[in-house]
């Protein structure tokens, strides 16, 4: 991943001070990794409250911190627990799932989504596009106090223009920024592939001519988060 802006290292299993938010956990067996991810997310998502950073599905489990709200799964633990059994465990326990993945192949996300995943995510995200997703399934909009994104509006642009969707645009979109390929957004909607692909096609159109294009699937969950389309 991305980690643009590290803070203090922290061992596995550490527990972070309690702060205001959702209350976060990572599950990830790779140790740097789960620093960096530990360090950023303290330093620059002041809206979630990591209490657990765990390098073991037991040590996740049996900390009395769990369960958390939401919990962010290694989807390559190497422990002899599937993803399956992890997602439903986390799910029973009242914990919403997000799946991290480096191997982002149609087969993996349909495992974690069937499990009751969230989202499924690819480690070559920055950080700060998971962590927009990660607001996307907790219904939290960004406030004034997080990083915007930098880039000023086009020439002539003097206020933010939300478009205007149609029911079925806006049931593609939930799915999509979820972590729904546009083939999984079909079978959900249960309409043809053309079908998804043009009303998420419309949705991309429809912010062009507002000017905040949302090419990415990032740029779509910000724009979605921030016009209140997932409340």
């Amino acid at each position: 991943m991305d980690i643009d802006e590290a803070g203090s290292l922290f061992a596995p299993g550490f527990e972070v001070p309690e702060r205001t938010g959702v209350r976060l956990a990572i599950l990830d067996d790779h140790e740097v990794l789960l620093d960096s991810l530990t360090s950023w997310i303290a330093a620059n998502a002041p809206d979630f409250d990591l209490v657990l950073s765990a390098s073991t599905w037991l040590q996740l489990v049996h900390s009395d911190k769990f369960p958390t709200d939401l919990v962010f799964l290694d989807f390559q633990l190497k422990e002899p627990v599937s993803i399956e059994a992890r997602v439903r465990t986390c799910r029973a326990a009242g914990a919403k799932v997000i799946v991290l993945s480096s191997l982002d192949s149609r087969e993996s996300r349909e495992r974690a989504l069937d499990a009751g995943a969230s989202a499924f995510l690819s480690k070559t995200l920055s950080m700060r596009e998971v962590m927009d997703a990660a607001r996307t399934v907790m219904g939290v909009r960004s406030d004034s106090t997080l990083p915007r994104d930098w880039r000023p509006l086009p020439v002539g642009a003097s206020t933010t223009i939300r478009p205007k969707l149609s029911p079925g645009e806006i049931e593609a979109l939930r799915h999509y920024v979820t972590g729904a390929s546009t083939a999984e957004v079909a079978a959900a909607m249960n309409v043809q592939y053309e079908t998804a692909k043009t009303y998420l096609r419309r949705v991309r159109e429809k912010y062009v001519k507002a000017n905040r294009p949302a090419s990415k699937r990032a740029e779509l969950i910000r724009r979605a988060a921030e016009d209140g389309y997932l409340n």
